[in-house]
């Protein structure tokens, strides 16, 4: 089965803010860069259309799957961006949190104060795969996060966990697995 992930276009949140889970607004180019994603999509599935079709249910994807044509999107919380906690919307550089250098140190095991660790994340979105993979699906969309991209390309073994920040993908990438 193929799946199609498409990050969602970029958003109106300063550099370096770290938004994960919450629900911040799309930046003014939305529609231009929705419209480039549209053209993407419609050239991926050469007018076949998807057996089914996921969205994160945060509005930077939700507005991307409906402006795609996709209103009936399924919308599921395992597909939601990294949980920051109590980092959410703060500066990486004015966050005093003394965790902050811990994650750094190792994002993939260590959580944010009250949020979820990398491997968490990973895990959801495993646990989302291993359910798709269980129907008789030839072709998926979902739209989703950089961090549920990073995961999925895990998952397919298309990159290692250890790279996977380095290998964020940028707003309205297009990732295919195949699983």
């Amino acid at each position: 089965m193929k799946i199609t992930f498409v990050r969602h276009t970029s958003v109106n949140v300063p550099r370096g803010v770290c938004y994960g889970q919450t629900d911040v607004p799309l930046s003014d180019t939305f529609t231009q860069e929705a419209e480039i994603i549209h053209n993407k999509l419609r050239s991926i599935t050469e007018n076949k259309p998807f057996d089914e079709v996921y969205t994160s249910p945060l509005s930077r994807c939700t507005h991307l799957a409906d402006y795609c044509g996709y209103p009936y999107a399924i919308r599921d919380r395992r597909l939601l961006e990294l949980d920051f906690g109590e980092w959410e919307m703060i500066a990486f550089d004015e966050n005093k949190d003394e965790r902050l250098q811990l994650w750094y140190d190792d994002y993939i095991h260590v959580a944010p104060t009250g949020g979820e660790s990398f491997i968490m994340q990973y895990q959801r979105v495993s646990n989302f795969l291993e359910e798709i993979k269980k129907k008789t699906y030839n072709h998926v969309l979902v739209f989703a996060h950089g961090g549920v991209l990073i995961c999925a390309q895990i998952f397919a073994g298309l990159i290692n966990i250890e790279e996977g920040f380095s290998r964020l993908p940028v707003y309205g990438e297009c990732v295919e697995i195949i699983i």
